[in-house]
């Protein structure tokens, strides 16, 4: 019995050590589908940048989760593994470093897509916009990380 439950604490600690994988919308638009079929219902046309949390790869599928939770299928070959976050606040600040006392570099308004760089491991994401200008977010501003 106590072999169980030690074998079921290490199952435990790697099903929950197992890193997030995200992954962004390459192509200008894609196509979100309710099943891994380009018979399947369409629900929505998503952006270039889009992130998405990657919970399932099937042949040329992939099936992601969005920022609500809410999952959907994408056709692999118009995902990039190249990190965007989303900006999830109406109004998020980008500093110059990564404290919140630091200058403000630029502002962007929710949902706008940001080239994530490098993650501090210290609550900030370091980010590039699409005008080339960089910065840092902190990380519960933005999802996709």
């Amino acid at each position: 019995m106590k072999r169980l439950f030690v074998t079921l604490g290490i199952l435990f600690c790697v099903m929950t050590a197992h890193a997030v994988d995200y992954v962004s919308v390459g192509e200008s638009s894609a196509i979100l589908y309710d099943a891994p079929s380009l018979m399947a219902k369409k629900q929505f046309v998503v952006n270039r940048y889009m992130p998405f949390e990657q919970v399932v790869t099937l042949d040329n599928w992939v099936k992601v989760r969005d920022r609500s939770g809410t999952l959907y299928w994408l056709e692999k070959r118009v995902l990039s593994n190249k990190k965007y976050v989303v900006a999830v606040n109406s109004v998020v600040d980008v500093r110059a470093e990564p404290d919140t006392g630091s200058a403000r570099v630029f502002q962007v308004r929710g949902q706008v897509a940001l080239e994530a760089l490098e993650a501090t491991g210290t609550g900030w994401v370091k980010v590039r916009h699409q005008s080339g200008e960089t910065g840092y977010v902190r990380s519960n501003e933005v999802w996709g990380e």
